[in-house]
């Protein structure tokens, strides 16, 4: 029952920063006292509790009698965080990564203010160990990591049932939810219900990059069971010991727990991730004008990859219009590299304003996908070459990787495929005969192990006049010349918070293609020339509350201009439609959460 009392405190707190510009936070009602408040993450602040608080709330003789400040709690963490550095220094590297992940995941098992305030301070070091790539080490040995549950778990064993399970989530009000059912996380394949950290760590990042209050979002995991024979035979696995649901069956299940979210809480946003190809694609346009929702790989991946496509062209010194003369191989027919084709294809079309016909070229496990090929899935048909058109340039139906990259001499070779390596010395070295003056490499799959070739291997093999992106982070490259060359981290994260803010605080019935380009876009605009031409095509991750501002405002703008926006609270439609620019980043600014202790005050 009692966190049905945060109904009154976020009303008081109100998705809202005031209480981080103002001296004096707004108060918290809550209906518990004593221990009880020291074992509720949300309102524990351990040593901090002011005497005056101790005492209407039970906690006298509960604590010691110092008491320590916020700032003093934040410098005591990162002390023993550094100390943890330091402790671990040369140990095996997915060793020192688990450690950090549990150091911090055991603060946000006990103090959820101070946990995020470190997380939002020092975002580019703790990103990789919440999020990419350490939160796929961490779903791999989940079930031994374990220690108290997080966000909801529905099985196929609740059909029926989910329309009241949902009322089980103590929070009367959610914004962002994050849905999975672990049948593709991140490169590693089927996870079952350990893919539950994907969402955990996705929403993190939405606290930490959108300011999305951490009490009003929910991960889920939908266990539909699990085809990885390892997980089923392991003693310790958490869920269900059965084949995963098929057909009619599976999507009868999606179909309950839509409906059951949106029946509680039909303004929340609902993001899918890391769910298998077949399902992806289908789930997404099953529900995408009916919920507001979206797809994270497919359109998420889309948008930061368009960004950096376009950021190439602006490399070269030509204007943005000429990205529709770009040649572009893509290797990975899944639902990222089938979302950026998706949305590259959109970016031509408009930029000419007629059917377009782009230099696309789409590679999967059997080689590039021409007209000729028979049983291509019906989401990669309309990327297809026309076998005539290949054949000019002396390709064929299924010509392999570097048949393909030295016969096209593409502007850009971008990877979602998976397979780890797959841009090895001989394709690197073809891309130096690229038609473009700058030619880009975008290894982009996660996690690390899985990304198609390393920034080191791009350098050496390709040249040092490429630029070159990923989805995991990896260090700069120092070049014989003296120069750097720089590492863009093309990851989801200057994106999907940005699109579920803006989508949030517009109110917007559905997430529509335009308010998805226009976060690409802006994203595309926020650097610099002079970094553009440096090769930097991504701003870095210390000021991703900036970039999420931002593309929130456009996704924001967008659902104005489109009509699909209904505006959230006291803020209609018509009062976002009189917003200018700058109005809209200062509105979207203000209405992100940062943590600060409230005083808690006690009510029967």
């Amino acid at each position: 029952m009692w966190r049905r009392t945060l109904a009154r405190s976020v009303t008081v707190r109100r998705f809202s920063i005031a209480a981080s510009t103002s001296s004096i936070p707004s108060p918290c009602i809550v209906h518990k006292r004593g221990a009880d408040i020291l074992h509720d993450p949300w309102f524990n602040k351990d040593t901090g509790f002011p005497m005056t608080e101790r005492d209407r709330l039970g906690l006298r003789g509960l604590l010691p009698p110092r008491v320590i400040s916020f700032e003093q709690q934040y410098e005591r963490f990162m002390d023993s965080y550094r100390s943890l550095e330091k402790n671990t220094a040369g140990q095996p590297e997915n060793n020192v990564a688990l450690a950090k992940w549990r150091i911090l995941n055991r603060l946000h098992d006990r103090n959820e203010t101070l946990y995020y305030k470190v997380l939002i301070d020092n975002i580019k070091d703790f990103a990789p160990i919440i999020y990419t790539p350490t939160v796929g080490l961490v779903c791999q040995n989940y079930s031994g990591l374990f220690r108290r549950p997080r966000g909801m778990y529905f099985s196929a064993k609740d059909k029926g049932e989910m329309m009241s399970i949902i009322y089980n989530w103590p929070a009367p009000e959610v914004d962002m939810v994050v849905l999975t059912d672990g049948s593709r996380i991140l490169g590693l394949g089927d996870l079952g219900v350990q893919g539950i950290g994907i969402p955990i760590g996705k929403l993190d990042m939405y606290v930490a990059a959108a300011g999305i209050n951490p009490q009003r979002v929910l991960p889920i995991m939908l266990d539909v069971g699990t085809n990885n024979e390892k997980l089923l035979e392991d003693r310790l696995y958490l869920g269900l010991r059965e084949r995963r649901l098929e057909g009619e069956e599976y999507i009868s299940i999606v179909d309950e727990l839509m409906e059951a979210l949106h029946t509680r809480w039909p303004k929340a946003v609902i993001q899918f991730e890391d769910f298998q190809f077949k399902w992806a694609f289908e789930t997404l346009q099953r529900y995408r004008k009916k919920y507001c929702m979206f797809n994270d790989d497919i359109q998420g991946t889309a948008g930061v990859a368009l960004a950096g496509l376009l950021g190439v062209v602006r490399a070269q010194g030509r204007p943005l219009l000429d990205f529709v003369n770009q040649k572009i191989v893509v290797v990975g027919a899944g639902s990222a590299g089938l979302g950026v084709l998706n949305m590259a294809y959109q970016a031509v079309s408009r930029m000419t304003g007629t059917t377009a016909n782009p230099q696309f070229y789409l590679i999967d496990k059997n080689g590039l996908i021409t007209t000729e090929r028979s049983g291509v899935d019906p989401s990669a048909a309309p990327f297809a070459k026309a076998i005539g058109e290949v054949q000019r340039i002396g390709l064929q139906e299924g010509s392999d990787l570097l048949e393909v990259v030295k016969k096209v001499k593409p502007h850009v070779l971008l990877g979602l495929s998976g397979v780890g390596g797959i841009f090895n010395e001989q394709v690197l070295k073809a891309m130096r005969d690229s038609d473009s003056p700058k030619p880009a490499i975008f290894a982009m799959s996660n996690p690390t192990d899985n990304a198609e070739c390393t920034a080191a291997d791009a350098f050496k093999h390709a040249g040092d006049n490429i630029v070159f992106g990923s989805g995991s982070p990896f260090q700069n490259v120092d070049l014989e010349n003296g120069k750097i060359g720089y590492v863009n981290q093309a990851n989801n994260m200057y994106l999907f918070p940005g699109i579920g803010l803006g989508t949030l605080l517009s109110g917007a019935r559905i997430v529509s293609d335009g308010m998805l380009q226009a976060a690409s876009e802006c994203l595309a605009s926020y650097m610099t020339e002079e970094e553009i031409q440096k090769g930097k095509f991504y701003p870095s991750i210390g000021s991703i509350r900036n970039i999420t501002a931002e593309v929130g405002a456009a996704v924001l703008r967008t659902a104005v201009i489109e009509e699909v926006a209904e505006g959230r609270g006291d803020v209609g439609p018509k009062e976002l439609t009189n917003m200018s620019k700058e109005e809209t980043v200062e509105y979207v600014t203000s209405n992100m959460w940062y943590p600060v202790y409230s005083p808690l005050v006690h009510e029967k």
